[in-house]
């Protein structure tokens, strides 16, 4: 094949002297991707490796290909790790299709291969009709981003590189060349059956781009990567916008500001929710698209104050008044109780902590409501600490009657998501006296004074 050596230093997919895991089905095209790395293994310095995955779908058959793939590895003196994997109890056991199963079943031992031999690099024979039919599926599907740039020739994997040196030829020149080299390689029948989507873009739509334009598959090898270069440059940017709107980044859970991200350009605003979603999920998964993202956008950008969206695999984006939270966890937080001793420090659930002293002459911090003094002998004990109750009202300094706790939250624009876990201050007699953080009621003391006071501090860990 024209120029193979030259593609290699061009994209600069490896280096002299690299080891390098070959996946090889028997078909034609890792076979000939085989039959090339091993042309240029003296001159290069390399070490080859080929690693083949019987998926024990097609019982005999796929076993004789499996000896087929080890039968040619001895005769070029090349190693072979191969392995027969019950895809099919796989997929049962983890409720996966039958595809989806099969690449996690084979990935999994390329990974253990690459580490058993210290090889940075997996080449796999993933051609130009490959890259038409996989932009073209995930365009349909509604695929975003990077996505849509289809297989890239170079992109890191595990402890190094996924390389596919093949994806500026045809599956015609893979063919041809086959045939001039008397390789031999082995079919897939399934690869004929129309009930798999990529087998009908093959069958269906392909044929019709390339009479169109015989060089059809150049021109999406140029989108793709000319897209990816777009892409890297507006994903940084990206990044760099989002950290100025982030309140929150943990394990399962992200946090933004509303306001800030709709000031964003709209392409940064998609980017941003798509990192995001990279970020949660690990590998994105197949059932979310594009529309996941457009509703959200439209859910953001609406005047109601809150609202959700539940996503694939129990992922649930909460909007609550200028917040938006992406969260795994589901659980309702516990309620809790404790009766609060002075002075002591009470950790909270939702990372704060409320300090009690005991001072004399204390000064009152009328405009700060982190802080709460109580007059010793003003108050009936213990001092309760709990999550808020149904029906809780609090009299606030100044007002006639009770307020709900309810209607505060409201006022005050505290996330649902966040007032489950707020903590309201009782005394002995039941009477709400404190919503930390948010509202004093009437009975914090009125002066100094002498004698001796509770005072309580609102902080985060």
């Amino acid at each position: 094949m024209k120029n193979f050596s030259a593609l290699i230093q061009k994209h600069q997919l490896f280096e002299k002297g690299s080891a390098i895991v070959i996946g090889v089905s028997g078909g034609p095209d890792s076979l000939a991707l085989l039959h090339l790395l091993n042309n240029m293994r003296e001159t290069w310095q390399l070490k080859l490796i080929v690693v083949h995955v019987d998926h024990m779908f097609r019982g005999e058959q796929s076993e004789a290909e499996m000896n087929f793939v080890l039968s040619y590895c001895r005769d070029l003196d090349i190693i072979c790790e191969a392995k027969q994997i019950d895809v099919t109890e796989y997929a049962r056991r983890h409720q996966l299709s039958s595809q989806v199963a099969g690449r996690e079943c084979r990935y999994q031992f390329f990974k253990e291969v690459l580490d058993k031999y210290q090889a940075h690099y997996l080449a796999l024979g993933h051609h130009g009709d490959d890259q038409i039919e996989t932009i073209l599926m995930r365009l349909v599907r509604g695929a975003t981003g990077t996505s849509l740039a289809g297989i890239q020739m170079k992109r890191k994997f595990h402890h190094g590189f996924i390389i596919r040196p093949l994806l500026p030829y045809t599956k015609e020149e893979i063919l041809n060349y086959c045939r001039k080299q008397q390789l031999l390689p082995r079919f897939d029948p399934s690869n004929e059956k129309t009930n798999y989507t990529r087998n009908r873009f093959r069958k269906y739509v392909l044929p019709f781009l390339k009479k169109e334009n015989p060089l059809v598959h150049e021109r999406f090898q140029h989108f793709s990567e000319t897209l990816l270069e777009d892409e890297t440059y507006l994903q940084e940017l990206t990044k760099k916008y989002l950290n100025t709107v982030l309140k929150r980044k943990e394990k399962s859970k992200v946090e933004i500001e509303i306001n800030g991200f709709l000031e964003l350009p709209m392409p940064l605003q998609r980017r941003a929710i798509q990192l995001i979603l990279n970020y949660l999920y690990g590998t994105i998964p197949a059932s979310l698209s594009s529309i996941h993202i457009e509703n959200l956008l439209t859910l953001l950008s609406q005047n109601h104050p809150s609202g959700s969206l539940d996503y694939p695999n129990g992922l649930k984006v909460i909007k609550s008044y200028q917040n938006c939270l992406f969260t795994f966890e589901q659980e309702e937080v516990k309620a809790y109780y404790y009766e609060l001793d002075f002075p002591s420090s009470l950790i909270l659930p939702n990372g704060y902590v409320i300090k009690s002293e005991l001072v004399r002459n204390a000064s009152i911090k009328r405009d700060r409501n982190e802080t709460f003094l109580l007059n010793m002998d003003s108050f009936d004990k213990p001092l309760i600490v709990r999550t808020r109750k149904p029906g809780d009202k609090i009299q606030l300094k100044g007002m006639i009657g009770r307020k709900k706790v309810k209607d505060i939250f409201i006022d005050e624009k505290i996330p649902i998501h966040n007032r489950s876990s707020w903590p309201i201050v009782l005394d002995g007699n039941g009477r709400i006296l404190w919503i930390p953080g948010l509202k004093k009621s009437m009975y914090e003391a009125e002066s100094t004074g002498n004698g001796v006071f509770v005072e309580l501090q609102y902080k985060e860990l």
